[in-house]
């Protein structure tokens, strides 16, 4: 353990280039009146899926691919992407719920007939409303303020270059910080709880080296042992290690 996790993000706020970040465009006011609330919960791996569309750019005025994307809110593991490419269900099996929000895309009819035949309940976000697919939203952000992120693609094949390349790091190597720092696929595979406790005993000899600089002995966070869009305010239990 070389330092705390609130002086490493010190230092990353200390060298990040705020100037690379994207702008992200904001959604537009809702003038269609209220919709109803989607409530979505997830207490495991292949539960719920959030899935979305996003824009990367190419040279051309007007021109643009478009990214798929579909999440696993639990462990925020990426199960699919390049969706007219690859197929997500026959790899992880169907979830119970596919969340997504109301674009045309995401309530086709092909698209219902196709999840529907795998008994797959579909939900849907009110429209213009962001908070309504936050997983998905924070997925392509991460995607778009990654260092190196080029933000200017040639081709479609540049594009899927990069996706392929971008999606493993993502899994396997990225630290999210809405789980506990964990990979997603630590926490899609129950891997995590292994790392935790590598974790927790750093943390604990440290704290009985230098208990002076702690007000009380602390605690190595876990992932939350549900997630879910919309859900009643209420702070998640930690998942027990």
């Amino acid at each position: 353990m070389l330092a705390s996790r609130r002086t490493w993000w010190r230092i990353a706020a200390e060298i990040e280039d705020q100037l690379l970040r994207p702008t992200i465009p904001t959604k537009r006011e809702n003038k269609r009146g209220p919709a109803g609330k989607p409530v979505v919960k997830a207490t495991g791996p292949c539960q719920v899926w959030s899935w979305d569309i996003t824009d990367v750019y190419s040279p051309w005025r007007k021109i643009v691919f478009k990214v798929y994307s579909v999440m696993d809110i639990f462990s925020r593991q990426i199960v699919g992407w390049r969706v007219e490419e690859r197929e997500a269900i026959a790899r992880y099996g169907a979830p119970q719920v596919v969340h997504a929000d109301s674009g045309p895309a995401m309530k086709s009819h092909l698209l219902r007939e196709a999840l529907t035949a795998h008994g797959v309940e579909l939900s849907h976000n009110r429209p213009y409303v962001s908070n309504d697919n936050p997983f998905s939203e924070s997925g392509f952000r991460t995607m778009k303020y990654r260092p190196g992120y080029p933000r200017i693609f040639k081709t479609v094949e540049t594009a899927r270059t990069y996706i392929d390349d971008y999606v493993p790091w993502y899994n396997t190597k990225h630290k999210h910080s809405g789980i506990a720092l964990f990979s997603p696929s630590q926490v899609h595979d129950g891997s995590w709880k292994d790392v935790w406790k590598t974790r927790d005993h750093a943390l604990q000899h440290y704290y009985n080296k230098n208990p002076g600089r702690f007000r009380q002995r602390p605690t190595t966070p876990t992932p939350a042992d549900h997630v879910g869009i919309n859900l009643p305010e209420t702070k998640p239990a930690r998942i027990s290690a």
